[in-house]
Order: C-alpha cells, then sequence, then structure tokens
C-alpha cells in the first residue's frame, strides 16, 4: 500500500480527495493569515477563522478568482464542484456548498502539485477580497 501522497498524481485522484486535502490547506492559510493580522485572542481567532470557512464565504470569494484562474485550474474547479459528496451541511444551499467543494478541490491540487508559488497568489488574492 502506497502512503507517500507525493508520489500519487493528483490528477488521478477523486475530487473529493483533492478538497479534503484541500479544506485542511484552507483551514490552516486561514489560521497562519489570521495571526500574522495581529488577532491575539483566541476567541476572536476561532471567530474569524469560521467565518473565512464557512462554504458561503468561500463562494463569494471564488468569484474573484475566476479571471485568474488558468484552463486545467478551471477544470480542477469545475471536477470539485460537480463532485457528489452526499453530504450537505445545514444553513448552507446546495450551490454554495458546491462551489467551496471546487474551491478545496483546486487549492489540495495545487498543494499536492507542489505548486506553492500558485497557492500564494491564490491566497493573496482571497484574503484581500475578504478584507475588502
Amino acid at each position: 500500500m502506497e502512503t507517500d501522497l507525493t508520489s500519487r498524481d493528483p490528477d488521478r485522484l477523486a475530487p473529493l480527495l483533492l478538497a479534503y486535502i484541500g479544506d485542511a490547506v484552507y483551514e490552516l492559510k486561514v489560521r497562519e493569515h489570521l495571526l500574522r493580522a495581529g488577532s491575539a485572542h483566541m476567541d476572536q481567532v476561532h471567530r474569524q477563522a469560521v467565518a473565512y470557512v464557512r462554504a458561503e464565504r468561500q463562494s463569494s470569494l471564488l468569484g474573484q478568482l475566476e479571471g485568474w484562474l488558468t484552463q486545467e485550474e478551471q477544470t480542477v474547479f469545475r471536477h470539485g464542484r460537480t463532485a457528489k459528496s452526499g453530504h450537505q451541511p445545514p444553513h448552507t444551499s446546495a450551490a454554495a456548498y458546491r462551489r467551496a467543494t471546487g474551491l478545496e478541490a483546486l487549492i489540495g491540487w495545487l498543494h499536492l502539485k507542489g505548486r506553492q508559488d500558485r497557492l500564494a497568489h491564490i491566497f493573496s488574492i482571497l484574503f484581500a477580497e475578504a478584507e475588502a
């Protein structure tokens, strides 16, 4: 059984697996961003992080990326968005949840591909929009 994720081709992973990894990367980047922004109290950091990772927020921020994505990235996003998870969190529209899943799949794919510069650029766009 293969245990090294970096030796697996991200192009061959199921979109929901990419989203699973992307969710963790997204959460980590949000936490790092909040700490760098000077958030000092744990309850404040937690509330801000929850606001960032909500599907509705991810879905709304995604609009800022659409003009920046390459064809390959758009394909990964689209596959993530249309993947059937069988799960729908309460208080979230199906459309927002699917768009958020697509974004997480894209983030996971970029991370596993080792495209850290591209990932940093995407997060700079997301965080700039979120701060506006």
